[in-house]
């Protein structure tokens, strides 16, 4: 690792990222954000790797989870905490059916760049190259707003220090303390659903009053009153992250110190690319998305050059096939990872391949397909005698109407309702609140059929 240097990427062939049109303003950005302090720090980042690594082993169990695309005019503090606290609820679900801990990784504070199925869009016969994200250029259908604009690097970074500043509040100050588990439940949560976290809430509190009694609480104890929630997004736009990359003083290996878990996408896996290049030099833990063009030999070079010291927690693989698909590609890849003995975190994301156009125009993702790949992802493992580590979705703490389906049943004429994603569409903290208790239920069969095994 010692011979890698931040910039190598430069010399790979680069997709989907901009070409910017003032050289010397780019120039000037990078050389303001490279004296920026950097976001996340390095004993952050190799904590998470270990947590990730008791995930691949079944120690743990990984909920990853936030926006599509950070969107500057929707930035807010009651957005940033009502993700939060969904996220707080979805992880004491997970926990109560996995009984392991959760590690909580949010899609937060750094993820504002999206790679796109196309270079340009045509609307009403008009021709634009296409929004890739407030990072780089504007939703606007303008040629204006179109642009490439370096200047918004500055603008994402102090939107993500503020998120983080926040995040890191809510986590050690008081507000992610266990004793508060029903002040955690949203307004706007359907009535079944609540009834179920509420259940749960009151079995754990009944196991807190417990050992309050015994002089166990959260005055006394720091693992009640807090919680750690680490950041994530895709490393896509280069220049950003090299600008935020760091020299490790305690290792001397660098950094990404744009965020504590950095993932490189479907579209940007080459493995002559730049965006491998980048990431295979960082100490972060990274995530790798596995779709159903991955090939088992493609699959193999990237984990030689992205983890060839076989760490444990180093790569997270995250399969993205669509519903219906994971009993086709998953376990062929789960059979290269055997062949080579490498050591990953299998985790499912059962969003990105499940997205379809309404018959209403809009994007949406139908709720019973997720749950559909969801289960299939739990269902290949079992077969394999694999570990299903953790689950990776995009959701908002906010009341929306963009995937259909779920408890309150949202239909395709509700997409208008509240269609606020810039991207792609996301869970409403209903869908994300039931999509933990299926998840909770495949983890509590999951256990069960190891105890049988284990017995026999």
């Amino acid at each position: 690792m010692s011979e890698w240097q931040k910039s190598n990427w430069r010399a790979k062939p680069r997709v989907q990222m901009p070409d910017y049109t003032d050289p010397d303003a780019l120039a000037a950005v990078e050389g303001q954000l490279s004296n920026y302090p950097p976001l996340v720090f390095a004993g952050e980042a190799r904590r998470l790797k270990q947590h990730l690594g008791a995930a691949g082993r079944g120690e743990a169990f990984l909920l990853q989870g936030g926006d599509c695309a950070e969107a500057f005019d929707q930035f807010s503090a009651d957005a940033i905490r009502d993700t939060f606290k969904v996220m707080l609820q979805m992880a004491m679900v997970l926990t109560y059916g996995a009984k392991v801990p959760v590690v909580k990784v949010g899609r937060m504070a750094g993820q504002f760049a999206k790679p796109r199925s196309a270079p340009t869009e045509v609307v009403d016969g008009v021709e634009l190259p296409s929004y890739r994200g407030d990072i780089i250029n504007e939703l606007a259908f303008t040629p204006e707003a179109r642009i490439p604009d370096p200047r918004k690097m500055l603008q994402a970074y102090t939107q993500a220090a503020a998120t983080l500043n926040l995040l890191r509040a809510f986590s050690t100050g008081g507000f992610a303390d266990m004793t508060r588990l029903h002040a955690w439940t949203l307004g706007f949560a359907d009535e079944q659903n609540v009834q179920k976290y509420s259940e749960i809430a009151d079995r754990i509190q009944d196991a807190i009053d417990f050992m309050a009694a015994a002089g166990i609480n959260s005055d006394t104890t720091h693992e009640i009153s807090t919680v750690e929630f680490y950041t994530s997004h895709e490393s896509l736009l280069l220049e950003y992250e090299e600008a935020l990359t760091r020299l490790d003083s305690t290792s001397g290996n660098w950094l990404a110190g744009s965020g504590h878990m950095i993932w490189i996408g479907d579209r940007t896996r080459q493995p002559d690319g730049a965006h491998v290049e980048f990431c295979s030099g960082v100490l972060n833990p990274i995530g790798l998305k596995c779709g159903p063009t991955t090939t088992a030999e493609d699959l193999k070079v990237l984990m030689q050059k992205l983890n060839p010291e076989n760490e444990e927690g180093r790569l997270t693989l995250i399969a993205r096939f669509g519903a219906g698909k994971a009993g086709e590609h998953l376990p062929r890849l789960i059979k290269a990872v055997k062949e080579e003995g490498a050591n990953v975190t299998w985790v499912c994301d059962p969003m990105h391949g499940n997205t379809i156009k309404s018959a209403t125009g809009y994007k949406t993702r139908p709720f019973d397909s997720v749950l559909r790949e969801v289960r299939d992802f739990f269902a290949v493992h079992q077969a394999e005698g694999t570990i299903p580590g953790g689950v990776h979705f995009e959701m908002t703490g906010q009341d929306v109407t963009e995937c259909t389906g779920g408890v309150r049943a949202v239909t395709e004429e509700d997409l208008s309702d509240r269609y606020h994603t810039a991207c792609d569409p996301r869970l409403n903290a209903s869908q994300s609140l039931e999509l933990a208790f299926l998840v909770a239920e495949e983890l509590t069969n999951l256990r069960g059929s190891r105890k049988d095994r284990q017995a026999s």
